[in-house]
């Protein structure tokens, strides 16, 4: 199998916990928190190793909840590689309402990294074996410009490592503008901005999609379309994937257990259709939690299992 590695340039130590309702002024009551690693990297490594594959995860650490995270991941048994930092690793927070069942998300800003600190990263990235897959995922620190990051894909890919990109905003156009990306993973609303129309109709999505594959900026395009599932295109084949009826508990990491499990297939050598099976099921079976977990093996491959049963899904040359 291809080797996998991930960067996260802004981690994070997330907390959840419930409270039985939310107002105003007074003190809410909170069940004790429960600490889980976060950032998309480190959330995208997680999630391969749970269903069952080897990722590494690059990331930089800062003060007592850098230390904590990295802690964290040490007990799940998550490879790490990490840069000590001047500024202290953020720490967000995810409440459940129990009498309304709203999710809130308080993210805090990214740590800055100073320029010397983002070249050491750099030079890890650099240290990777050639023909690897590296996944970027997640937002850029405060005060990093998007040219730091481009010249970071530009020369992993002149490493020879295959770059799949999860991002949004200036940083995703930014890289899809360089070209060679092994995958991306916008939404549609993100797709539309990233080709400067209106995508209303589902052929829409898909000559959007295929504009991006044709251009050379990805190999690999998947849509997520919530829902809908995904759709995904390369530059000989059109597939949707439609998720199975399930009972969403909260939508945090999803999108990073799409990525880890797609990314697992592609070091797998797998096709697009069975790329994007996977990545559906890994997506839907993290829904299946409360607060910050991520997809669990075993409900992945239970909904796996359905999805490749299912006919229910269109596969166009």
């Amino acid at each position: 199998m291809t080797q996998i590695f991930t960067l996260t340039l802004s981690p994070s130590l997330d907390s959840a916990t419930t409270t039985p309702k939310i107002y105003p002024e007074g003190k809410l009551r909170c069940t004790a928190p429960i600490f889980e690693p976060g950032g998309g990297g480190i959330n995208v490594a997680r999630a391969v190793v749970y269903l069952g594959g080897q990722a590494n995860a690059i990331f930089p650490i800062g003060g007592p909840t850098g230390e904590y995270l990295k802690e964290l991941l040490d007990r799940e048994g998550i490879h790490t590689e990490t840069l000590k930092t001047q500024d202290w690793t953020r720490q967000n927070m995810h409440v459940h309402v129990n009498n309304s069942g709203e999710q809130y998300r308080f993210v805090m800003p990214g740590a800055r990294l100073s320029d010397d600190e983002f070249d050491l990263l750099v030079l890890q990235v650099c240290n990777i074996p050639s023909g690897s897959i590296l996944v970027i995922s997640g937002s850029l620190p405060p005060g990093t410009a998007i040219e730091k990051l481009t010249h970071l894909v530009r020369q992993a890919q002149a490493m020879g490592l295959q770059c799949i990109i999860d991002s949004s905003g200036d940083a995703l156009k930014a890289s899809l503008d360089l070209g060679g990306l092994a995958l991306v993973k916008p939404n549609q609303n993100e797709l539309s901005t990233l080709i400067g129309r209106a995508l209303e109709h589902p052929d829409d999505v898909r000559s959007a999609a295929m504009e991006l594959v044709k251009r050379g900026a990805a190999e690999r395009v998947v849509v997520s379309l919530g829902p809908q599932g995904a759709l995904a295109v390369d530059r000989d084949n059109c597939v949707q994937i439609v998720p199975p009826p399930v009972k969403k508990m909260s939508t945090v990491g999803a999108g990073d257990s799409m990525v880890g499990a797609m990314t697992l297939k592609l070091a797998n050598g797998a096709d697009l259709l069975d790329i994007v099976r996977f990545g559906v099921a890994a997506g839907s079976a993290a829904t299946l939690n409360l607060g910050t977990r991520l997809c669990s093996l075993e409900d992945t491959q239970r909904l796996y299992d359905y999805i490749c049963k299912s006919l229910n899904h269109p596969v166009r040359g």
